[in-house]
């Protein structure tokens, strides 16, 4: 339990703590190239998804806020499921990691309109006089992130979106969006570890299966 708590704790105080300078010291749109054209932080909002997408229109942001706060409550419900079974500490980890990851999203969607002003033309205050951007469960998600790599245009000899702009990594993300794709990608890695016992029933189930076959064979 004191693992889970302490990574979800670092995640959501490094999380939010770049939101909030991000927010009160950046203009919109603002950026900062911190290693070249390679690593920039862009002050950008997203009203959706994770990495920029979106999902349409007042009654689509409330469902996604919504649809949010019931993902990250399972997410918490398995995670305790996880530590009373003992599993992989790693695993325990990288359930955390997710777990920290929605909340921090969370957070922004519920509260940011409320406690900031708008970010358009001019730096957002905290806790403003006259109210916030936008109304509870509304607020945008900050996004800062940027590594545009690798930044071409398609030959005119491709099949598709010929001379377009091509950008290797366009999306703009945050703390929670990294610690959401590191932690999925942990287990992804090491399911094996993750999940020594489900190989070895599948290996034993297996192995009697064609006992149980050799068996029947030879009886014939």
């Amino acid at each position: 339990m004191k693992r889970a708590l302490s990574v979800i704790f670092l995640v959501l105080l490094l999380d939010q703590a770049l939101k909030c300078y991000i927010k009160t010291h950046f203009y919109l749109g603002e950026e900062v190239h911190v290693l070249g054209n390679w690593f920039i932080l862009h002050f950008t909002e997203n009203p959706g998804m994770a990495f920029g997408m979106e999902l349409g229109g007042d009654l689509g942001k409330i469902a996604l806020s919504l649809f949010r706060i019931v993902v990250a409550g399972i997410g918490a419900v398995y995670l305790m499921k996880l530590i009373r079974d003992k599993v992989h500490p790693g695993l325990i980890v990288c359930a955390s990691m997710i777990l920290a990851g929605a909340i921090g999203n969370i957070l922004d969607s519920i509260f940011y309109g409320k406690i900031f002003s708008d970010s358009m033309n001019s730096l957002a205050t905290f806790m403003p006089a006259n109210g916030g951007y936008a109304a509870w469960l509304h607020g945008r998600v900050v996004d800062m992130f940027y590594f545009p790599m690798i930044q071409t245009h398609i030959p005119s000899w491709f099949p598709f979106w010929k001379n377009e702009e091509f950008v290797f990594f366009r999306p703009v993300f945050n703390v929670a969006d990294a610690s959401i794709t590191l932690g999925i990608s942990f287990i992804m890695l090491f399911q094996r570890r993750f999940f020594p016992n489900t190989e070895e029933g599948q290996t034993m189930d297996l192995e009697g299966k064609a006992s149980s076959t050799a068996s029947d064979s030879k009886a014939a």
